[in-house]
Parts: structure tokens; sequence; C-alpha cells
């Protein structure tokens, strides 16, 4: 009989096609963290293949044991291929934190632990300076920047990983095996520091439900949008995905836009931009860029930027009417950075100081951090609101120094780290105002 077991596992590891089931192991695997919202909270998920308790074990560090727990859930998720292999996604919300205070976790049941990991619970209001790591389109295949990112991350260089859609290339593959193969390669990174997400185009199948059932974001809406607060910043991140798989559900569109007006009328209450002047919004698919593709964003008529036909549900307008400072992308495998721009008019703060007070939003596209689709080349000519285009593999490191500066740098993997880009967003009027 062990004969034939070893037989049986040489042959799956060495003849994948043979898709051969994986044993129901409760050990914790692809563990990752996020914010909840509460910088008294974290949440930590993991995934079994067999049915386990859910149970984080944490401590404050350095020195002290794992003298508290914590309880949450498992939901089953069943893959929607042909195998439709069946996993365990287990989430517990840690309480209590104290803001800014590291802690020593593991996750797991007494059937199955993960090692130890660290984080740092975020700070409390808006007199912090927040440290972001920002990308999109990192894949299973060809990660380059992951190794930079890892080392980054264990040197303590961000409170927050923000990804902008696209993971793994793509998370259903193979039955859903290239999804675990990839979260288990963040991990290094992920159950370090929050790792914040938003759906791009490459989650849609089987309507995201691997994007949704594998993480855990704030909110009520499985992830596809939701906003949350950190430092003097609101955050929010929403689907572009919504615009482009209407099988799934037009009124979609219009949930999410509702959803957006209201979001941004209490971020721009005056108690709450005084707060947090700073807000960015994180969407996959840009409104602009210059790429020599035929992406949504290289159309003059942007469905992102102007809606469905005719014109409803436009993104562009809604966020220049209320104030949003800068938009994060991704989707085009390279790195742009345009001036402040709407409706393809730059509204530079002057010529020598074009990103202070500036009169739009700023826009920025990094989707370079590596995949199987390698890098995306632009048009030959820039546009006149293009202001600088990096083809390298890397990713955008972003800090919010205080209300009025925040700093935004372009790390190029392809160049050993070197910084190549580099600007001040600098604003002392918040909001729509400031478009004035």
């Amino acid at each position: 009989m062990r004969g034939l077991q070893a037989l049986a596992c040489f042959l799956c590891l060495w003849l994948p096609w043979l898709q051969c089931d994986e044993p129901a192991s409760t050990g914790p695997e692809q563990v990752h963290l996020s914010y909840p919202g509460d910088p008294t909270s974290m949440t930590v998920t993991w995934t079994t293949f067999g049915q386990a308790d859910s149970v984080v074990v944490f401590g404050p560090d350095p020195g002290a044991a794992f003298t508290r727990s914590a309880r949450g859930q498992a939901m089953k998720f069943v893959d929607g291929g042909k195998l439709a292999r069946t996993m365990f996604v287990h989430r517990v919300t840690l309480s209590g934190l104290l803001p800014g205070q590291r802690y020593a976790y593991r996750c797991g049941s007494p059937t199955g632990w993960s090692r130890a990991y660290l984080f740092q619970a975020l700070l409390n209001g808006s007199d912090w300076s927040p440290r972001f790591a920002v990308f999109g389109d990192m894949g299973n295949v060809n990660p380059q920047s992951l190794p930079r990112l890892q080392r980054d991350t264990e040197m303590g260089l961000y409170d927050v990983i923000l990804h902008v859609g696209d993971f793994a290339y793509d998370l259903h593959t193979d039955n859903a095996r290239v999804g675990d193969s990839f979260l288990r390669k963040i991990e290094p990174v992920a159950a370090l520091v929050p790792y914040m997400t938003c759906p791009g185009n490459h989650e849609q199948k089987y309507n995201f439900s691997n994007y949704r059932a594998r993480f855990s974001m704030p909110g009520g809406t499985e992830s596809l949008w939701y906003s949350w607060d950190v430092g003097p910043a609101h955050i929010i991140s929403f689907s572009t995905e919504v615009y482009f798989f209407l099988e799934y559900g037009q009124d979609l569109v219009a949930e999410q836009f509702r959803w957006l007006v209201k979001d941004l009328q209490v971020a721009n209450t005056p108690e709450r931009r005084k707060e947090r002047p700073w807000i960015i919004t994180m969407g996959h698919r840009p409104m602009y860029c210059s790429n020599n593709d035929h992406d949504d964003c290289t159309q003059h008529e942007s469905v992102v930027r102007q809606g469905l036909d005719p014109h409803r549900y436009g993104l562009e307008d809604l966020f220049y009417k209320y104030g949003v400072d800068l938009e994060l992308w991704a989707h085009e495998h390279s790195y742009e950075r345009l001036w402040p721009l709407y409706n393809y008019k730059v509204y530079n703060g002057s010529t020598k100081a074009p990103y202070t007070n500036p009169g739009a939003p700023v826009h920025v596209i990094t989707g370079s951090a590596g995949c199987q689709e390698q890098l995306d080349p632009f048009v030959p000519e820039p546009r006149e609101w293009s202001a600088v285009r990096i083809e390298d593999y890397g990713y955008t490191r972003m800090q919010i120094f205080n209300q009025t500066h925040l700093w935004l740098e372009q790390v190029s993997d392809d160049q050993k780290g070197k910084v190549v880009d580099g600007i001040w967003l600098i604003k002392q009027r918040p909001g729509a105002k400031a478009w004035q």
C-alpha cells in the first residue's frame, strides 16, 4: 500500500496534468492581513483544505508569549472549475489592540499552526504619516518586484500595501491552484502588513468568486468596493470591472456609483475634510494612458471616465466634483504619471511647481510589478497631459507626510531599486475648493 501511495505522489508531482486532489490538510497557508478600519483591530485570513477551527494566538512583541487568542469563522469555498476544488477560508479579527504596538501571532488550530509572524497595529487619529507600497498586475509567473517588496517590508518601510488589481494571472487558473501558489508567494509580505486590494479584470471568472472569497476587505460588499481612513487620508477602493463585465448585472454599476456618491459626500463634510483632507482612490483600469494598445484608457470616450452610454455613471466628473486629490491605477504594465488633469485639460499649479495647489486631480498608473504578460509599450510621442513614462518593472512608494504634503516615488526593480521618479503633491486647500 505504501508503495502505491508513493507512486501516486510521484506521478502527481511530475505529471501535474493528472490534476490529483490535495489531501485534506488542516495546516494553515496563504496567510495575509487586512485592515478592518479600526486601529485597535486587524483581520487575519488564511486557507486550509480540510475543516478546522479558526484561531489566532497573539501577544505584544518583544518578549511576551501568545497571551491572547481570538476566534473567527471558516467559509467553505468551492472553486468554479471542473474539479470543484474545495477549500476553507478562515477569517479572524483581532480586537483590543494598542495602536502602534507590535504584535507576534500565529494562526490555525490544534490540528496545525502557521509559523509566527509580526505586525504593527496602525496608529490612531490623523496626526501621523502612513507609508505605502502601491502596485498592480503582479502574477504568479514573473513577479519580478516581489523579492524587493519583501525586503522593503521586512525592513519596516511600509505600513500598508495597496495592490491595485490583477492577482496571480489568474486566481482561478488550473482549478484555482494558481491562486493558491500566488497567495503562498505573497505571504512573506502580506502576513506582515495589511494587504489592501481592489478587483481587476483578471479576477472576473465565476463572478469574481475567487477574489471575493480569498480577500477580507472592510465593508459589506465582498471586497468589490469599500473605503477606510488612515492618517490624514480617506482611501476609496472601487471596481472598474463592473463597467466591463455586465453579464454579472448592470445594476452593480449603479449600486457602486450610488455608494461612491454617498461615501464622497460624507468624506467632504467640513469636519471630516478638515481632519482627513486627502481623498485617494484606487481602481484598476485608468481613465487616461498613453500606452500603445487598445485598452479603454486609450479611447477618447473611456468607459471608466465617461460611464455607460449615454454618459451614465462616469467617474471623472464625480471625482472632480468631490475633490479627489490622487487617483491610483494599474492595468497598463508600465508606470505613467500625469499632470493634474480634468477633461483632457492640464491644470498645473504653476509652471515651476505643477503639483503645488493643482487645479485638478493627479493620476498615477503603476502596473509594472511583474507578470507573465511582460511590459506594455507606449505610443512614440507622449500626450500633452503625460508628465513621466517609465517602461521598467517596479512599484510605487507613497507617504502622506501631513495634511498638506504627500510624497510619491517610483522604484525600478530593473535598475536595482533605483528611485526613477518622485514628486511632492502639496495642497493647502482641501477638496474641490482647490480647483477654483
